[in-house]
């Protein structure tokens, strides 16, 4: 199970607002406990998608959640590789950085195929903001659902 606690949460900087509003929903730190795991998928719940996704930064199992992030991050640029593929139907580097990504978050590429991914990610994102979708409420809610989903397969595999 991936989660954090207060204290790293304080410790990486959280943003005061959601701090406290995590801390009213769990009743008080001092009643919680600063060192008492949060699950991320509480987080995700109390505070959005923005402040889980801050979060994997200060995880009580960094690796765990850098593959994860990077698996959700690959998840989403898949969503809009049409948009960039129709505008550049020749052009198959995106396609093939985020599976170069994928492969890293998997330990089956290094660290200069993914920089080179990464670079070549940035021009997905901007092809794909240029075209824009016709719905980013629909979008942000289908990333809060997958997030979910691959939060509760990790659930699954590690228990606290």
């Amino acid at each position: 199970m991936l989660y954090t606690t207060f204290r790293l949460a304080h410790e990486a900087g959280a943003c005061i607002a959601s701090y406290k509003k995590m801390a009213k929903t769990l009743g008080g730190i001092n009643k919680f406990g600063r060192d008492t795991p949060i699950p991320l998928t509480r987080i995700l719940e109390v505070c959005g998608l923005n402040n889980a996704l801050w979060v994997l930064r200060c995880m009580t199992d960094q690796t765990a959640a850098d593959k994860l992030a990077r698996i959700f991050a690959c998840d989403c640029a898949e969503r809009v590789l049409p948009i960039y593929e129709n505008q550049y139907p020749e052009n198959n580097r995106i396609r093939n950085c985020i599976k170069v990504a994928r492969q890293f978050a998997l330990g089956k590429a290094t660290k200069k195929e993914l920089d080179a991914a990464r670079a070549a990610a940035w021009d997905a994102w901007v092809a794909a903001g240029d075209a824009g979708f016709a719905d980013r409420v629909a979008e942000i809610k289908w990333q809060i659902e997958h997030l979910k989903e691959l939060l509760e397969e990790e659930d699954a595999k590690t228990p606290i």
